[in-house]
């Protein structure tokens, strides 16, 4: 039967189906600083955050893209920085037979939604490593920042 099911090329029809697969996902970059500690430690003045992410993907092969979070968040308590933290978190993803239109929203929303929850979790254990009070990240309506590229990146007619 499985003679049946492949074309005269040799492939399956399995072989010609989309296919989505995270093949590894990893930690790039990640500092973390806290130049007016222990003295920040005393102080309890209203922190500001200032929070700041961009994306990235890069082909690494015929059906291979990396995709790359890079977040920074400092935090300000009044002028002094409390901590500073930037990572760059990446993903590497096979994207088999995906129609050439489906590529772009596969990166730039699918892939960063994946990598996200990664990124929250060690953003909030570096604070916490660092002596001061987890801060949980927002989550990111991934599609919607897509749409909004998509749209500045049309010519205006």
């Amino acid at each position: 039967m499985s003679e049946e099911n492949r074309s005269e090329t040799g492939e399956s029809a399995a072989d010609n189906q989309p296919a989505f697969h995270v093949e590894k996902l990893y930690l790039k970059d990640l500092s973390f600083e806290s130049p007016n500690v222990p003295e920040m430690f005393r102080d309890h003045p209203e922190p500001k955050v200032d929070f700041n992410l961009s994306m990235g993907s890069m082909q690494k092969g015929p059906e291979h893209f990396e995709v790359t979070l890079h977040v920074t968040v400092k935090v300000l308590a009044g002028e002094r920085t409390m901590f500073l933290v930037e990572l760059t978190y990446a993903g590497l993803f096979l994207l088999h037979n995906i129609p050439k239109e489906m590529l772009s929203p596969m990166l730039g929303i699918e892939c960063p939604t994946i990598l996200f929850p990664y990124v929250r979790q060690l953003v909030s254990e570096m604070i916490m490593q660092g002596g001061f009070r987890p801060l949980v990240l927002d989550p990111i309506n991934f599609s919607a920042l897509f749409q909004q590229s998509q749209q500045r990146n049309q010519p205006v007619q």
